[in-house]
């Protein structure tokens, strides 16, 4: 079966969660799992058998946009460090430079580096020294995937979120993709987490068979599921035995890549979701996290309700969208790079009603 669709197949030895390798156990959290009240050690970073790192807990990641200043399009440092520390205060588990949010392919290898270096340093600064980074390293070539994780280890990020390559992919063999994943594990100084998201990868789709064969790798620790197929996370976090709110398991993190089905997502027995929406109203998402982990069901549905909505505006607005939302609810946010046009006054208007309800929320909490 090609690994880059899902759809039903026979049950497998990775189907049982007791199947799952116990090399994971060496990644589990050392911090408390209950990190959203603040019971962190103070201890930052742990040591195992690929280095000194900080560990990732269950719970809601943030992909982080990228700021520009809105003459020259150089990198605005200074906001990209009070964003960071905005997040980390509202209490999410860690941040992701350099994701589709963060305009990655718009940046160079120097500017990438220097965001995730700045974001690192502005968590040190703020007593955030505990939260992980997780650093996009996706691109075509196999060798310079290695050379993104690389430069991110140096600047400061604890893993890697990488992206099958997909520009050849008529070209590939059946095991062209699984490949690329060991050999970028295999050379990687930090350990990667496997990006499914087929949008971003001209309809790439791995599908859980692929996922789970690879999790078995020492140096991959996760996945991020942006395709949004929920049965596919469930297949997956089973068969890892991932990391969820109340169990460590085996320390895998099988994450949602949309805050829209936080909920699913942690019922199904997922570790977390990594969202862009969160730039935006990350005390919303830790808090439907909160809920979830008390049992309150009720009220986790009221919100993840609003969430959703909220979700769906960002979608359709992208990145421009996101940015815009920032700028009128927040008064931050700048545009996009060129060639991605800047908004209308109209356009403005239209995202700031569109997040009115869940900024409501966000800024009751």
């Amino acid at each position: 079966m090609s690994p880059h669709h899902d759809a039903p197949s026979p049950a497998s030895s990775f189907e049982s969660p007791s199947a799952f390798p116990i090399h994971h156990r060496a990644v589990q959290p050392i911090y408390a799992m209950s990190h959203y009240n603040d019971s962190f050690e103070t201890s930052s970073v742990e040591s195992n058998d690929v280095g000194l790192r900080r560990s990732l807990v269950p719970g809601i990641y943030v992909p982080t946009v990228a700021f520009f200043d809105p003459v020259n399009e150089n990198v605005d440092v200074e906001t990209t460090a009070n964003h960071a520390v905005r997040l980390a205060k509202a209490g999410v588990a860690g941040i992701t430079t350099q994701g589709s949010n963060g305009e990655a392919v718009h940046l160079s290898h120097k500017e990438r580096n220097l965001i995730t270096s700045t974001t690192r340093k502005a968590l040190d600064d703020a007593g955030f020294g505990y939260m992980p980074v997780i650093v996009g390293c996706g691109t075509q070539s196999t060798r310079e995937c290695i050379e993104l994780c690389e430069e991110a280890a140096s600047a400061g990020g604890d893993y890697a979120l990488v992206l099958p390559p997909a520009y050849y992919q008529g070209l590939f063999s059946k095991d062209t993709v699984q490949s690329f994943f060991r050999d970028v594990a295999m050379a990687s100084p930090i350990p990667i987490l496997i990006y499914n998201y087929p949008g971003a990868v001209s309809g790439m789709d791995m599908n859980s068979d692929a996922i789970i064969e690879l999790a078995q790798h020492p140096n991959i620790v996760g996945c991020k599921l942006t395709c949004g197929n929920t049965g596919k996370l469930n297949r997956v976090a089973a068969a890892t035995r991932a990391a969820t709110v109340s169990d460590p398991g085996s320390g895998f993190m099988c994450m949602g890549g949309s805050v829209d089905f936080t909920l699913q997502t942690l019922i199904g027995g997922g570790s977390g979701i990594i969202g862009g929406m969160a730039n935006i109203a990350p005390k919303a998402c830790v808090r439907l996290v909160e809920l979830f982990e008390a049992g309150k069901y009720a009220e986790a549905q009221k919100l993840q309700a609003i969430v959703a909505r909220g979700d769906w505006a960002a979608i359709q607005g992208g990145i421009i969208g996101t940015k815009a939302a920032l700028m009128a609810h927040f008064g931050y946010g700048g545009y996009a790079r060129k060639p991605l046009p800047r908004p209308s006054k109209e356009d403005v208007r239209k995202w700031r009603d569109a997040f009115d309800e869940l900024v409501g929320v966000e800024n009751s909490l």
